[in-house]
């Protein structure tokens, strides 16, 4: 019996161990805060577009909520399926898809904050300043600059499903 029991448990430890592990989320949301500079041009390109029911978050970007959808939020190591389309102020869309499935903590700071702002099923509208963004990067297709550096982003987005 003593034997047996010494099996069981040798065995029973040598499958614990080979148990996949949790390796948790090490995604973080910074605490980048736009310059000022930044959050005025911001600030005024809003009010020149006559747009005046965007709300300023803490972290400088503005966002205007749509649609507040329903059941949870998404976090930093959340798998989210969207919908959106990416412009810069000059009304270029430099992006736009549809069903994309995205990590919200491997996204852009102004996605990572904007994002949990609604539910599964909701729809938002972030302007967002260049240090929450690409900053002062161009972002290229090949030798194509997309974005340039410096660029505020408009982005119209729905929140399709959350995983």
């Amino acid at each position: 019996m003593q034997k047996a029991f010494v099996c069981l448990l040798t065995l029973s430890l040598l499958l614990a161990g080979c148990l996949k592990k949790d390796a948790g989320c090490s995604f973080q949301i910074s605490n980048t805060i736009a310059p000022n500079s930044e959050q005025t041009t911001l600030a005024n390109w809003l009010a020149s577009n006559n747009i005046t029911t965007a709300i300023k978050y803490s972290n400088g970007m503005y966002y205007e909520i749509i649609q507040q959808g329903s059941s949870s939020s998404p976090n930093l190591c959340s798998q989210v399926t969207v919908s959106y389309t990416g412009k810069l102020t000059n009304g270029n869309t430099f992006d736009s898809e549809s069903g994309k499935v995205l990590t919200l903590g491997s996204l852009i700071e102004g996605w990572k904050t904007g994002l949990p702002l609604i539910q599964k099923s909701g729809h938002i509208k972030l302007y967002i300043p260049p240090s929450l963004g690409y900053g002062n990067m161009d972002v290229t297709d090949g030798s194509t600059v997309i974005i340039p550096a410096n660029s505020i982003l408009i982005f119209d987005i729905t929140l399709m499903d959350i995983n």
